[in-house]
């Protein structure tokens, strides 16, 4: 019996969450898709590499619809379950809500250790794929399109205005054309009256067949001091343009697999060890700085002298006898003000590369401890919103899509929003690493283990008869108004 009963709610879980997974990853991606729509429409990129970063994207936002899903798909089973009094019958016939939600919860342990696994081995690939392709499509120029009667500058060195356009989009007139590939001005003007744009056989020139025209060109010619200038009347003419720079090219995947969202745990944990060991060095690495720079002169003799000099300078009472510059001899005192100020310059630069290479370490240390513990929050996120779910759909005991959405939606926006708070505190050098990405599941469990208990007996805190019974009595404590 309790086996079957196992069965049972397992089989009602997997059907909420299952739906309401795809339904969140589908609103995430369609969100992203709207963010970055105006960089991916306009650059004749094609379908597939939309298609293909749309794939890629769907699996690094598998972290926000993993948890949403398990959060409102509990609500909706346990929810289901005590609006048709199932609740009450399994607990009826002797079986605590513990017992009855063991079987999710090994579930719910089975889909963190995948979720493990996807987040160390499959996420590290897709956001390399997708922040490749995504960097990719942002260089791309947006095609060309040259409208009647407006200057056209996408192509580089020219600046193209035609005055009218037939209808079928091939024919132009009244066509002007600025070279500017010498980089000294107009220099070189194109007119023609009539023509035709095509494009070559490889979609990588624009031709553009000029009838009837003129080429203006004028300049120093080689050689020579001689201001000159040409005009040559052509009848029919091609003029090519490159348009290589308009096609979509592919980055190397290479340049973006050291950043820290490429690696997996084990790449994580060796970066932040090296960090470490870094950081020890850097202090060795200061006084290796420091020692040519502590010295008294420049030569043995010089060294010296400075020397017995600085022994001269004795103190009395508050005031010294005389100061140490005083004492330095003449011949030296200069050479000693230079390279006493030279070695401070010097110094000054080391110190701040010094720091400057800390800073960047400190920096690229918290990045590898939040991407690291991000790996394993998730994993924790699946349960803990179990944890919040399956007991308050047991307390509300309402299905389907209208009460458990609202309150799911709420308690999720709030893990999430603790989530990202803590990551940016952790960001900022506020707290600890560790403590910003775990801050979420640390504020949120003890109100998972309430609502556990709250659950086990039968509390009626997200019930309207309870609210309208404690309505009731404080209603029924206020003084009466006297009869007029």
């Amino acid at each position: 019996m309790v086996k079957k009963l196992d069965i049972l709610i397992i089989k009602s879980f997997i059907g909420p969450f299952i739906v309401t997974f795809f339904v969140s990853l589908f609103v995430l991606v369609m969100q992203f898709f709207w963010l970055y729509m105006d960089e991916l429409i306009g650059k004749g990129i094609g379908m597939l590499p939309i298609f293909q970063l749309l794939i890629y994207m769907s699996a690094t936002l598998v972290p926000l619809a993993l948890p949403l899903s398990i959060l409102l798909a509990s609500i909706m089973t346990f929810g289901n379950m005590g609006e048709n009094f199932e609740l009450v019958a399994i607990k009826s016939s002797g079986i605590s809500l513990l017992r009855f939600l063991r079987p999710l919860f090994l579930f719910m342990v089975f889909i963190s250790a995948l979720a493990f696994i996807f987040s160390n081995n499959l996420i590290p690939v897709a956001n390399l794929k997708a922040l490749t392709l995504l960097y990719d499509v942002r260089n791309a120029k947006p095609t060309l399109n040259i409208r009647a009667d407006q200057f056209n500058n996408d192509i580089q060195g020219f600046s193209i205005r035609v005055g009218s356009k037939d209808k079928d989009g091939k024919t132009i007139r009244d066509i002007l054309i600025y070279d500017h590939t010498d980089m000294i001005g107009n220099n070189k003007v194109i007119i023609a009256k009539e023509g035709e744009m095509v494009s070559s056989a490889d979609k990588r020139s624009l031709i553009f067949k000029l009838r009837d025209g003129w080429r203006y060109e004028e300049g120093y010619t080689r050689g020579m001091n001689d201001y000159t200038q040409t005009r040559m009347h052509f009848a029919k003419w091609n003029k090519v343009f490159d348009l290589s720079g308009f096609s979509f090219n592919r980055s190397n995947e290479g340049l973006f697999r050291n950043a820290y969202q490429m690696m997996n745990v084990s790449q994580l944990s060796e970066n932040i060890d090296s960090l470490k060991k870094s950081r020890i060095k850097s202090f060795k690495t200061v006084t290796t700085y420091i020692t040519p720079y502590v010295s008294i002169g420049g030569n043995q003799k010089e060294s010296d002298q400075v020397s017995s000099a600085l022994k001269k300078v004795t103190r009395t009472g508050r005031k010294y006898d005389s100061t140490f510059l005083e004492l330095i001899p003449d011949s030296f005192r200069v050479a000693s003000l230079q390279t006493s100020a030279n070695n401070i310059r010097n110094f000054k630069a080391l110190m701040d590369i010094s720091a400057l290479n800390k800073k960047l370490d400190a920096e690229n240390y918290v990045k590898y401890a939040i991407e690291w513990h991000r790996k394993f929050t998730l994993s924790f996120a699946c349960i803990l919103l179990f944890l919040i779910g399956a007991p308050l759909g047991a307390i509300i005991r309402k299905g389907g899509l209208g009460m458990p959405l609202v309150i799911a939606v709420v308690f999720f926006m709030t893990f999430h929003i603790l989530n990202i708070t803590g990551e940016k505190l952790a960001k900022a050098g506020s707290s600890e690493p560790w403590l910003g990405m775990w801050m979420s599941s640390l504020i949120l469990l003890p109100l998972a283990f309430w609502l556990v208990k709250a659950a086990r007996n039968d509390s009626q805190i997200f019930t309207k008869e309870w609210y309208s019974r404690i309505w009731r009595r404080i209603k029924n404590t206020l003084p009466l108004k006297p009869a007029s």
